[in-house]
């Protein structure tokens, strides 16, 4: 965790590692590679690579190890079920029934776009995150993806086609080759 905002370019031999259920070992390339777990009945149509385990059912006076591993950072950090990680809240931001933005320095849902109602279709948000307090180190490539799914008849999970888009910012230690180090616009597209 960055804890002097002068040390934010500084480069660092760590790498970051993402665990949860969907990948307990944090392995490069791994997340999403479930294929039973939680959410397997409502992902059954979809296949590899979706949510199919996005938690762990864990009974009463049960202790369950998410992650034991040597090597790692010795105060790893601990994340929650996906929004905390990324917006600072949980579902919704809901008070009293409304929809409402938040923001912190870091994370929030700045802007609001109703349009036809809370939670109908053509509704715009704006949420950031910046990983500014626990940057996400790598050595050569980061691939993020993101996924938006709603709900189909029967319990079953429904890929949504939402127009998402993303920035990412990074530090490295030599300049970059000239020409695009991103590639084309054809490259970037997302199929």
């Amino acid at each position: 965790m960055i804890r002097d905002m002068t040390s934010l370019s500084k480069l660092r031999n760590i790498k970051t590692r993402s665990i949860s259920p969907e990948n307990f070992f944090g392995g490069k390339g791994e997340g999403g590679q479930a294929v039973e777990g939680t959410g397997a009945s409502c992902a059954r149509d979809l296949g590899k690579g979706w949510k199919i385990s996005p938690s762990v059912k864990i009974a009463p006076g049960e202790t369950f190890t998410m992650a034991e591993m040597d090597g790692d950072s010795e105060y790893p950090t601990i994340c929650g079920t996906g929004t905390e990680d990324y917006f600072c809240g949980s579902y919704d931001f809901e008070v009293d029934g409304i929809y409402r933005p938040y923001c912190t320095p870091y994370a929030g849902l700045s802007k609001i776009t109703a349009t036809d109602g809370a939670y109908k279709t053509q509704q715009r948000f704006n949420m950031y995150r910046w990983h500014i307090n626990d940057p996400i180190y790598f050595d050569t490539d980061l691939r993020v993806t993101i996924q938006a799914l709603g709900w189909r008849s029967g319990g079953r999970y429904l890929p949504l086609q939402d127009d998402i888009s993303s920035v990412a910012y990074w530090y490295q230690d030599t300049p970059a080759p000239s020409g695009s180090v991103l590639g084309s616009r054809d490259d970037l597209e997302i199929i």
